[in-house]
């Protein structure tokens, strides 16, 4: 049985559909990365399984329980933890208190202050600075600090490398390379959508790609080209009859 599974998932922006008739099984301890242009409905996507975002029709399965209808802070207390766009601190607050202030959730699990700060060594010496300080690369890294704090069993990262420099995109990535297992079962199961595509190449298992809502093709990511999901992404290539998109 497929960890997280979304069934002909519709979504809305009042009278705009941004996410249509989406079906994905994602599994324990794999790393589905999500890709296409702006308005693709990628961010409307991981919103909607976090909570944050109603649900207009269709379904959304974890681990076996229909949580469609489940508010935000309900799916992350079960181990749904949203990474938005843009981080979202608090930035008035201090690295630790926004890190503390995961611990709301009540999971019981291996992540913690001192686990967090393991596997972010970059923000020890910022833990008494105000989060509206830190650079880029360090407000990411306690804004997923802060996900993993609720003891996560997916974690949905919304555009990883947006804005930041590509030493702290290394950095950050090389974090969730040591942290997540990657390639494991017993590694914490990541939906991302991150728009480089050299990036995503390396870290994911899966490639979904978007396009006007949907899904147009999904694919294990060796066995996918760049070439191919380029075409995907810019809509100059749809599935035929015989490739139609599959989880």
């Amino acid at each position: 049985m497929s960890l997280l599974k979304i069934e002909s998932l519709e979504a809305k922006h009042g009278l705009l559909t941004a996410v249509q008739g989406i079906s994905l099984d994602i599994e324990q301890g794999e790393t589905v990365a999500l890709v296409g242009a702006n308005g693709a409905g990628k961010t409307t996507l991981l919103r909607t399984l976090a909570g944050v975002h109603p649900v207009a029709a269709g379904r959304i399965t974890f681990d076996g329980q229909d949580v469609s209808s489940t508010p935000a802070n309900l799916r992350t207390a079960a181990g749904l933890a949203l990474v938005p766009e843009g981080r979202r601190l608090f930035s008035n607050m201090t690295v630790e208190e926004n890190l503390l202030v995961a611990l709301s959730a009540k999971r019981d699990g291996p992540w913690n202050l001192a686990t967090v700060l393991e596997a972010f060594p970059q923000l020890k010496p910022k833990l008494k600075a105000a989060a509206g300080t830190l650079s880029g690369g360090q407000q990411q890294a306690t804004a997923i600090g802060r996900a993993l704090m609720t003891n996560p069993r997916v974690l949905l990262l919304d555009e990883v490398s947006l804005g930041l420099s590509p030493l702290a995109v290394q950095g950050v990535y090389d974090s969730l390379r040591t942290l997540m297992g990657k390639g494991t079962s017993q590694g914490t199961t990541i939906v991302l959508v991150e728009q480089d595509l050299q990036r995503t190449f390396a870290v994911a298992d899966r490639i979904v790609c978007m396009l006007e809502g949907r899904v147009v093709a999904s694919g294990r990511a060796d066995e996918m080209t760049r070439d191919q999901v380029m075409a995907y992404y810019f809509g100059h290539r749809t599935p035929a009859a015989h490739e139609a998109p599959t989880a």
